[in-house]
């Protein structure tokens, strides 16, 4: 078996220890996370909706509207919403965009 030299060790243990601390403070971040979201539904707030919100938040404009546009097609492939709502929809779109 080969072993590493003792500078490398070194580096090795100093990597994995702040990664261990790192993998703490990402546990402790959670759990603040996790209480807002209790806050939020304490305050009356849909925490589905919520997280939803905060999805969507971290992507962009054109990200958002190409995801709906799929939605909108598989939707209306699966009979969940008429020729009439998805033209509507287009429509409001088209609109927004300008």
């Amino acid at each position: 078996m080969t072993t590493l030299q003792a500078s490398a060790q070194k580096q090795l243990r100093q990597l994995v220890e702040q990664i261990e601390r790192l993998e703490e403070e990402k546990k402790a971040l959670a759990g603040d996370i996790r209480d807002k979201f209790l806050e939020a539904k304490g305050l009356g707030f849909d925490v589905k909706v919520l997280r939803q919100v905060v999805r969507l938040r971290k992507k962009s404009a054109t990200e958002r509207q190409e995801e709906d546009a799929v939605l909108e097609v598989y939707l209306h492939a699966l009979g969940m919403i008429s020729d009439a709502e998805a033209l509507h929809s287009a429509a409001d779109k088209m609109i927004a965009a300008e």
